[in-house]
């Protein structure tokens, strides 16, 4: 039977008696001591997951893979979103994997980011450079900015049809909590105003001719062993006197007019291995689509 005892349930039968509310209380704090560890085990099963398809690569390609992934993930528990995780490989961490990589294997970098600081991206496209055997570069849906100038530095550079790479005009900070600027757009200003312009906007453009010249030599440098001198001057230029906006889409037919020696033959599991890395969910519509292929229709079932 069932009765109320002291504003508390308690089933009672002949023996004694279970506390509801203690019973609750217990549960809250198992659950509460579960939780990190499902999301630690959720976590790692994604990295095993990633790592079996980064074999399965190796394996068939007979190359190092290395990846460098900027993305936001967000692991969760019964859809409740719990941790989050940035899985970022730094420059040390990229240059660690290279420096292990044996001089006569083949070295492919999957790139999937927005871009970053220049000194890192630099670094990392130096050691790629130096690297003796062979250089891919893949890029499943973008690598703009600082990912760009690591993929200038591959041999072949493997992109999606519909991926993409950018610009590569400095971008000047102007501060904490103030937007950055580019480069090319602070020269062009400080020449309209001449004598007229005041110190801060003199300084900066500046600051912004040195670093679009470093950045050209930087261009320059990675490109010397794959076209000629007057043709890598050409590209740098391109990339950096402020032609285009920071983000605008520099496609396979684009990339392919400066030289580049783009393919867009990418490998299946490359793909597998972006769905491993879930996005964190955002408030924004949803998208949807049928799986394909799907079974063709019999003229039977279009009567139907």
């Amino acid at each position: 039977m069932m009765f109320l005892e002291a504003n508390r349930f308690v089933l009672a039968d002949g023996a004694g008696g279970l506390d509801f509310g203690a019973l609750i209380w217990w549960l809250f704090w198992l659950l509460f001591l579960i939780f990190p560890l499902i999301t630690y085990l959720q976590h790692k099963n994604l990295k095993l997951a990633r790592m079996r398809i980064l074999s399965r690569l190796e394996r068939k390609y007979n190359m190092r893979f290395i990846t460098m992934i900027h993305r936001q993930e967000r692991i969760g528990f019964l859809g409740i979103p719990v941790y989050r995780f940035i899985d970022i490989e730094d420059s040390e961490e990229i240059l660690r994997a290279i420096r292990s990589t044996p001089r006569d294997k083949p070295i492919a970098l999957i790139l999937h980011t927005p871009g970053g600081l220049v000194l890192a991206a630099a670094q990392i496209a130096q050691a790629l450079k130096r690297h003796p055997a062979k250089k891919v570069v893949i890029v499943p849906h973008y690598a703009m900015s600082g990912g760009t100038l690591i993929a200038l530095a591959a041999d072949e550079i493997w992109m999606d049809e519909s991926a993409v790479l950018g610009p590569l005009d400095p971008q000047i900070g102007m501060g904490h909590d103030k937007p950055h600027l580019p480069a090319p757009s602070i020269i062009r200003v400080a020449k309209m105003k001449g004598r007229d312009a005041d110190d801060m906007t003199l300084i900066l453009a500046d600051v912004a001719e040195k670093a679009i010249a470093e950045m050209r030599d930087i261009i320059v440098n990675i490109l010397a062993d794959k076209v000629s001198r007057e043709r890598a001057e050409e590209i740098a230029k391109m990339l950096t006197e402020g032609r285009w906006t920071h983000d605008y889409p520099l496609t396979v037919e684009e990339l392919r007019k400066l030289g580049l020696n783009v393919k867009t033959d990418i490998p299946e599991e490359i793909y597998t291995l972006m769905s491993l890395y879930p996005q964190a969910h955002q408030h924004r519509p949803g998208i949807e689509y049928l799986p394909l292929p799907m079974r063709p229709t019999t003229p039977h079932e279009k009567g139907r």
